[in-house]
Protein backbone atom coordinates (compact mmCIF):
# COMPACT_ATOMS: atom_id res chain seq x y z
CA UNK A 1 0.00 0.00 0.00
CA UNK A 2 0.89 3.66 -0.21
CA UNK A 3 2.60 5.36 2.19
CA UNK A 4 0.52 7.74 5.00
CA UNK A 5 0.92 9.43 7.68
CA UNK A 6 -2.03 9.54 10.34
CA UNK A 7 -4.56 12.21 9.66
CA UNK A 8 -4.82 12.06 5.95
CA UNK A 9 -7.33 11.98 3.72
CA UNK A 10 -6.92 9.53 1.26
CA UNK A 11 -9.72 8.68 -1.92
CA UNK A 12 -9.78 5.52 -2.55
CA UNK A 13 -10.44 4.81 -6.92
CA UNK A 14 -10.76 1.05 -7.40
CA UNK A 15 -11.35 -0.11 -10.32
CA UNK A 16 -10.65 -2.55 -13.83
CA UNK A 17 -9.11 0.00 -15.83
CA UNK A 18 -9.73 -2.19 -19.00
CA UNK A 19 -8.07 0.50 -20.19
CA UNK A 20 -7.97 3.45 -18.26
CA UNK A 21 -8.88 6.39 -19.87
CA UNK A 22 -10.03 10.06 -19.78
CA UNK A 23 -13.30 9.82 -17.81
CA UNK A 24 -11.04 7.87 -15.26
CA UNK A 25 -8.76 10.90 -14.97
CA UNK A 26 -11.34 12.81 -15.01
CA UNK A 27 -12.95 11.17 -11.82
CA UNK A 28 -9.99 11.36 -10.22
CA UNK A 29 -8.95 14.98 -10.53
CA UNK A 30 -12.66 16.18 -9.47
CA UNK A 31 -12.56 13.86 -6.33
CA UNK A 32 -9.11 15.31 -5.65
CA UNK A 33 -10.49 19.03 -5.86
CA UNK A 34 -13.79 18.76 -4.77
CA UNK A 35 -13.24 16.36 -1.64
CA UNK A 36 -10.02 18.09 -0.27
CA UNK A 37 -7.93 15.03 -0.34
CA UNK A 38 -4.35 14.47 0.39
CA UNK A 39 -3.95 11.29 -1.81
CA UNK A 40 -6.13 9.31 -3.95
CA UNK A 41 -5.01 5.49 -4.50
CA UNK A 42 -5.75 4.42 -7.99
CA UNK A 43 -6.49 0.46 -7.13
CA UNK A 44 -5.91 -1.70 -10.24
CA UNK A 45 -8.06 -4.60 -9.31
CA UNK A 46 -6.53 -8.18 -10.74
CA UNK A 47 -10.24 -9.15 -11.25
CA UNK A 48 -13.87 -7.88 -10.46
CA UNK A 49 -16.22 -10.81 -9.85
CA UNK A 50 -18.51 -9.00 -11.80
CA UNK A 51 -16.95 -8.95 -15.33
CA UNK A 52 -15.62 -11.36 -17.32
CA UNK A 53 -11.79 -12.35 -16.86
CA UNK A 54 -11.68 -13.01 -20.77
CA UNK A 55 -11.63 -9.88 -21.66
CA UNK A 56 -8.91 -8.33 -19.27
CA UNK A 57 -5.63 -6.98 -20.12
CA UNK A 58 -2.56 -8.05 -18.28
CA UNK A 59 -2.62 -6.38 -14.75
CA UNK A 60 1.12 -4.59 -15.93
CA UNK A 61 -0.26 -3.24 -18.70
CA UNK A 62 -3.35 -1.61 -16.88
CA UNK A 63 -1.03 -0.42 -14.38
CA UNK A 64 1.49 0.92 -17.12
CA UNK A 65 -1.40 2.99 -18.70
CA UNK A 66 -2.84 4.26 -15.27
CA UNK A 67 0.60 5.12 -14.17
CA UNK A 68 1.11 7.26 -17.89
CA UNK A 69 -3.02 9.23 -16.86
CA UNK A 70 -1.83 9.50 -13.36
CA UNK A 71 0.12 13.58 -13.60
CA UNK A 72 -1.20 15.19 -10.62
CA UNK A 73 1.80 13.84 -7.65
CA UNK A 74 -1.61 13.16 -5.07
CA UNK A 75 -2.01 10.21 -7.34
CA UNK A 76 -0.78 6.89 -6.72
CA UNK A 77 -1.29 3.70 -8.76
CA UNK A 78 -1.34 0.31 -7.19
CA UNK A 79 -2.27 -2.85 -7.69
CA UNK A 80 -1.53 -4.53 -3.73
CA UNK A 81 -4.92 -5.90 -3.91
CA UNK A 82 -3.33 -8.74 -6.00
CA UNK A 83 -1.21 -9.27 -2.62
CA UNK A 84 -4.19 -9.52 -0.22
CA UNK A 85 -5.34 -12.41 -2.18
CA UNK A 86 -8.87 -11.12 -2.78
CA UNK A 87 -10.98 -9.98 -5.45
CA UNK A 88 -14.10 -8.50 -3.25
CA UNK A 89 -14.02 -4.80 -2.28
CA UNK A 90 -15.60 -5.18 1.21
CA UNK A 91 -12.61 -7.69 2.17
CA UNK A 92 -9.65 -4.99 0.47
CA UNK A 93 -11.07 -1.95 2.41
CA UNK A 94 -11.45 -3.83 4.97
CA UNK A 95 -7.86 -4.72 5.33
CA UNK A 96 -6.73 -1.01 3.88
CA UNK A 97 -8.95 0.49 6.93
CA UNK A 98 -6.96 -2.10 9.76
CA UNK A 99 -4.01 -1.28 8.35
CA UNK A 100 -4.39 2.43 8.68
CA UNK A 101 -6.46 3.39 11.77
CA UNK A 102 -5.50 6.94 11.92
CA UNK A 103 -5.77 7.72 8.31
CA UNK A 104 -9.58 8.81 6.91
CA UNK A 105 -10.24 7.05 3.57
CA UNK A 106 -13.27 8.33 1.17
CA UNK A 107 -14.20 5.83 -1.42
CA UNK A 108 -14.93 6.84 -4.94
CA UNK A 109 -16.90 5.71 -7.44
CA UNK A 110 -18.47 6.83 -10.61
CA UNK A 111 -22.35 6.95 -11.16
CA UNK A 112 -22.27 4.23 -13.56
CA UNK A 113 -21.27 1.74 -11.04
CA UNK A 114 -23.60 2.96 -8.48
CA UNK A 115 -26.61 1.06 -10.14
CA UNK A 116 -25.16 -2.03 -8.99
CA UNK A 117 -23.46 -1.32 -5.87
CA UNK A 118 -25.82 -3.70 -4.04
CA UNK A 119 -24.85 -6.29 -6.22
CA UNK A 120 -21.04 -6.36 -4.48
CA UNK A 121 -20.13 -8.39 -2.02
CA UNK A 122 -21.34 -6.71 1.78
CA UNK A 123 -22.21 -3.66 0.01
CA UNK A 124 -23.62 -2.08 2.92
CA UNK A 125 -20.99 -3.20 5.12
CA UNK A 126 -18.37 -0.93 2.83
CA UNK A 127 -21.21 2.19 2.96
CA UNK A 128 -21.30 1.66 6.85
CA UNK A 129 -17.34 1.73 7.01
CA UNK A 130 -16.86 4.84 4.68
CA UNK A 131 -17.93 7.32 3.53
CA UNK A 132 -18.17 7.82 -0.25
CA UNK A 133 -18.03 10.05 -3.32
CA UNK A 134 -20.00 9.07 -6.23
CA UNK A 135 -18.98 11.50 -9.31
CA UNK A 136 -21.28 11.97 -12.49
CA UNK A 137 -20.86 10.05 -15.20
CA UNK A 138 -22.88 10.06 -18.88
CA UNK A 139 -25.58 7.88 -19.11
CA UNK A 140 -25.77 7.49 -14.85
CA UNK A 141 -27.37 10.98 -13.68
CA UNK A 142 -30.63 9.46 -12.03
CA UNK A 143 -28.53 6.44 -10.52
CA UNK A 144 -28.45 8.68 -7.81
CA UNK A 145 -32.26 8.67 -7.39
CA UNK A 146 -33.04 5.31 -8.44
CA UNK A 147 -30.06 3.01 -7.26
CA UNK A 148 -30.91 0.41 -4.36
CA UNK A 149 -27.99 1.86 -2.44
CA UNK A 150 -29.08 5.71 -3.00
CA UNK A 151 -32.81 4.71 -1.36
CA UNK A 152 -31.08 2.46 1.48
CA UNK A 153 -29.30 5.49 2.52
CA UNK A 154 -30.99 8.14 1.37
CA UNK A 155 -31.32 9.18 5.07
CA UNK A 156 -27.17 9.50 5.38
CA UNK A 157 -26.86 11.54 2.13
CA UNK A 158 -25.36 15.27 2.21
CA UNK A 159 -25.47 18.02 -0.24
CA UNK A 160 -22.68 17.70 -2.78
CA UNK A 161 -21.83 21.87 -1.81
CA UNK A 162 -20.72 20.29 1.24
CA UNK A 163 -18.58 17.38 0.24
CA UNK A 164 -14.99 18.69 1.09
CA UNK A 165 -16.77 17.73 4.54
CA UNK A 166 -17.50 14.29 3.53
CA UNK A 167 -13.99 13.11 5.15
CA UNK A 168 -14.56 14.35 8.76
CA UNK A 169 -18.00 12.54 8.48
CA UNK A 170 -18.90 8.95 10.09
CA UNK A 171 -19.82 6.67 7.70
CA UNK A 172 -22.44 6.31 6.44
CA UNK A 173 -22.08 9.37 4.65
CA UNK A 174 -22.04 9.97 1.16
CA UNK A 175 -22.63 12.18 -1.48
CA UNK A 176 -23.25 12.63 -5.43
CA UNK A 177 -21.05 15.30 -7.17
CA UNK A 178 -21.90 16.88 -10.67
CA UNK A 179 -19.36 18.57 -13.08
CA UNK A 180 -17.25 17.86 -16.50
CA UNK A 181 -18.40 14.51 -17.92
CA UNK A 182 -16.27 12.20 -20.06
CA UNK A 183 -18.39 10.17 -22.77
CA UNK A 184 -15.07 7.77 -22.93
CA UNK A 185 -15.89 3.95 -21.54
CA UNK A 186 -13.37 1.18 -21.33
CA UNK A 187 -15.93 -1.07 -23.11
CA UNK A 188 -16.42 1.17 -25.79
CA UNK A 189 -12.73 1.79 -26.23
CA UNK A 190 -12.67 -2.03 -26.90
CA UNK A 191 -14.86 -2.56 -28.80
CA UNK A 192 -13.61 0.17 -31.37
CA UNK A 193 -10.03 -1.78 -30.74
CA UNK A 194 -11.77 -5.00 -32.16
CA UNK A 195 -13.30 -3.70 -35.19
CA UNK A 196 -10.15 -1.56 -36.28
Amino acid sequence: MPHVEPGMLVGLFGGSFNPPHQGHQLVADIALRRLGLDQLWWMVTPGNPLKSRRILAPLAERLDLSEAMAHDPRIRVTAFEKSLNSTYTAEVLARVKARNPAVRFIWIMGADNLRDFHRWQNWRKIAMTFPIAVIDRPGATLAFLSSVMAKTFDYARIDEHDAGALGALPAPAWTFIHGPRSRLSSTAIRKGARTS
